[in-house]
């Protein structure tokens, strides 16, 4: 929060929690910039934030020093929460040496098998944030294991039909191709090897659908590890854009979300 204001990519945070600990924390420069609100337990710390979205004060959600389950629980509360698509979906934006563009991840940490209905929600939730990226259209690589289609896996079977809905014209803003391996997703020499290569998105992608979440968050989690990838992360679905780090995330980590958030809310304004 502190960078965040210092750098001038906020004007003014609410923060919950113990208000004197915080007090204690806060460069005296933006110490009148920060709107503070006691509270003692995770789930208080949530739903006061929750509610301070709710009632127009805040423009983006973060997360801060509170357990996952307690912060998404009162984001998807059906009476005070932010939901808003009915499907919430987590995407990680990466910018890394071995890759000419940004290239995102989805479902990495919200649905464990996303269904048909599901996936297509999950990449209609990107939208607003290529929008605010300027990415027009989005090419959305459906990955499986295999780029024939099967029966026995589902997973190519619900990338073909996304295709074809794509086609049609019935997601406005994407061409979604697929079923693709990961190699065909993200290397053109890997689609001129599969005799690929007239795909719009082969060796091109800007987003990667992922069939489960365990695949989604194995790559992403290479990404950063391996690839020397910078990147950040968002739930998408809700009223405001969510940011959902992981307690251990650097603050440079952090600052990457809340540039992906600024991003979102540029970009739904200009979709709405």
């Amino acid at each position: 929060v502190t960078a965040a204001l210092q750098q001038g990519l906020v004007a003014r945070a609410i923060v919950t929690g113990d208000v004197a600990e915080i007090a204690s924390r806060l460069p005296r420069d933006v110490k009148a910039q920060v709107d503070l609100r006691d509270a003692s337990a995770a789930t208080q710390c949530a739903d006061l934030a929750v509610a301070a979205v709710q009632a127009g004060e805040g423009d983006i959600l973060m997360k801060g020093h509170v357990d996952s389950t307690s912060y998404l629980r009162a984001v998807v509360n059906r009476d005070t929460g932010l939901r808003k698509s009915g499907v919430l979906s987590n995407v990680t934006v990466a910018e890394m040496p071995s890759y000419p563009k940004l290239i995102a991840a989805t479902d990495n940490g919200i649905i464990p098998a996303p269904d048909l209905d599901q996936k297509r929600q999950i990449v209609l939730n990107t939208l607003p944030l290529f929008c605010g990226l300027g990415i027009d259209p989005v090419r959305v690589a459906a990955v499986a294991a295999t780029e024939k289609v099967s029966e026995a896996l589902p997973a190519t079977v619900d990338a073909q039909r996304l295709a074809q809905e794509s086609r049609e014209g019935k997601l406005p803003g994407f061409i979604v191709d697929g079923p693709f391996g990961y190699d065909v997703a993200v290397s053109h020499a890997a689609a001129r090897a599969k005799k690929l290569e007239d795909s719009p998105v082969a060796g091109q992608s800007d987003l990667l659908l992922f069939p489960t979440i365990e695949a989604a968050n194995a790559v992403a989690k290479s990404w950063k590890y391996h690839g020397a990838a910078e990147t950040g992360s968002l739930v998408l679905g809700a009223k405001v854009p969510v940011l959902l780090n992981s307690r251990s995330d650097t603050v440079a980590r952090r600052i990457n979300a809340l540039l992906l958030a600024l991003g979102y809310c540029q970009g739904a304004d200009t979709v709405c």
